[in-house]
């Protein structure tokens, strides 16, 4: 059998200060392409900031 193809994506997390990408997750990208903020803590920072989806 063949294997279904997978409706999600693995994207970055990328902090909007200094620019590191800190995080790794998947979206669902069956409607489109998701514009997600996070605000997650930056290790570089050392500060909650917030984080745009970056592509591989």
């Amino acid at each position: 059998m063949a294997k279904k193809k997978s409706k999600r994506e693995d994207v970055w997390l990328e902090c909007k200060e200094c620019g590191e990408r800190n995080y790794r997750t998947n979206v669902s990208v069956a409607e489109g392409t998701p514009k997600i903020e996070l605000k997650k803590f930056c290790p570089r920072e050392r500060v909650h900031t917030v984080h745009k989806i970056r592509r591989k």
